[in-house]
């Protein structure tokens, strides 16, 4: 049986949205933010714009995904509405650059944690490597199972982020020191800095769309997922950003490198520490769940259009999972992880993910152009699907002149799938 079947409702592609979010971000990029602006309106204000865009993004998404319900999501976007090639270089920077670099990093960040909670610490790269093969198994499975544990971390890491939420606003209390404003010293490109952090927080609820050759009917249950995951991830980001300014003031949060455990510190001692260590490592657990559910969709709908290994194409007779592309997925994030060159991924990651962002809203445009009409249309389109893209793109260019060495780095690996691309097209046609 080539196609997947269409096994996935409105819950597991909510949890799908949300668990391609939320990662180990929330736990420790507050710190991050506040750090750059250093006043909790700028702090805040940064986490609502984020909001925002992430938002006007599920609209564009929502659209795109009740519109063209292919596997593979923004792959089949770009395929359609551009090139080939445009479509190639998408998946291509994904394997190498986009989700196997941000899965790598989150996975060493989920070994730190577990190796502090089972005492093996210091052996981080084991650690990892470990819960990416146990994840990669799991979803050779097939996808009931794969979604299985996705939407059971899901829920178990926003219940831990309720938790941090509510332990702060009860059991933490005193107010934090009184810090002194600089608000006049923060520059836009400082402000676009801060926005770094925060956007890649918030990114990942494009992945949900990979499963859409997967999800009961489609052209409804993808809108209501994207925008239910949404809300409730702002909603999330906005209380966790609250409470640590309440708990820890500005200056506080911005002196931390782990906010979230300095809050449960104080609220109930070294157990709060722990308790959010574990949150932590259940919901980088999650993401890594999410990440490998999802992504070798986009590489099996590559191979099926002859631009990569047509063995990536073959799903499981068995289990109708498209195996191969899960184990590609495995072992490219497991090679990053063991590598342990991730300390730059932020930044070179955000740099090439932004571009498509803006690249898959340019393609509403073009089918809209084309007549659909599609069951769910974005709000407040064109204006709000330009704000996206200049949102994304501004981002991107503010990147390059902070940390250029960064931006040429992503788009180098980028760039390299070029005459990867022309050599799969001459020997497959695209």
């Amino acid at each position: 049986m080539d196609l997947l079947p269409r096994r996935i409702g409105l819950f597991d592609a909510t949890t799908a949205v949300i668990g391609g979010i939320v990662g180990a971000g929330i736990f420790m990029n507050p710190a991050a933010v506040a750090r750059i602006v250093t006043t909790p309106s700028l702090i805040l204000g940064a986490w609502l714009l984020g909001g925002l865009v992430a938002l006007t993004g599920a609209w564009v998404y929502a659209e795109l995904g009740s519109t063209r319900p292919a596997p593979g999501g923004q792959y089949a976007y770009f395929h359609e509405a551009f090139h080939p090639m445009v479509a190639f270089l998408y998946g291509w920077g994904l394997l190498w650059v986009i989700q196997s670099g941000g899965m790598a990093a989150v996975a060493v960040a989920f070994a730190r944690y577990a190796g502090i909670l089972t005492g093996w610490a210091g052996h981080d790269r084991a650690l990892a490597v470990g819960a990416l093969a146990l994840l990669t198994g799991v979803n050779c499975l097939g996808v009931r199972a794969g979604t299985a544990t996705q939407s059971l971390f899901t829920v178990l890491k926003a219940a831990a982020i309720a938790a941090l939420v509510v332990c702060g606003l009860v059991w933490a209390g005193g107010a934090p020191p009184a810090t002194p404003s600089t608000a006049a010293s923060v520059s836009l490109t400082d402000f676009g800095a801060a926005m770094v952090p925060v956007l890649f927080a918030y990114g990942g609820w494009q992945t949900a769309c990979f499963l859409a050759g997967e999800v009961k009917n489609p052209e409804r249950t993808l809108p209501r997922a994207l925008i239910i995951g949404i809300a409730a991830v702002i909603t999330l980001y906005l209380a966790v950003n609250i409470v640590c300014l309440l708990v820890l003031g500005a200056q506080g949060l911005a002196d931390t490198r782990t906010p979230a455990s300095d809050v449960m510190q104080r609220a109930f001692g070294d157990r709060g520490a722990q308790f959010i260590a574990a949150g932590i490592v259940i919901s980088t657990f999650g993401f890594l769940s999410q990440g490998m559910l999802t992504t070798p969709r986009v590489y099996f709908a590559m191979a099926r259009d002859g631009l990569f290994f047509k063995t990536l194409g073959k799903v499981h007779p068995r289990t109708q999972s498209p195996v191969p592309a899960v184990l590609l997925q495995g072992l490219a994030a497991s090679a990053i992880a063991w590598s342990g060159q991730y300390e730059s991924i932020l930044n070179y990651v955000v740099s090439v993910d932004f571009v498509f962002y803006g690249l898959a809203a340019v393609c509403l445009f073009r089918f809209r152009k084309s007549g659909s009409r599609p069951p769910f249309r974005a709000p407040g389109h064109p204006v709000s699907t330009v704000f996206f893209i200049a949102a994304c793109w501004l981002l991107v260019l503010n990147l390059a002149f902070q940390q250029p060495a960064d931006s040429l780095k992503g788009l180098g690996i980028l760039l390299a799938g070029v005459p990867v691309y022309f050599i799969w097209a001459r020997r497959n046609g695209p």
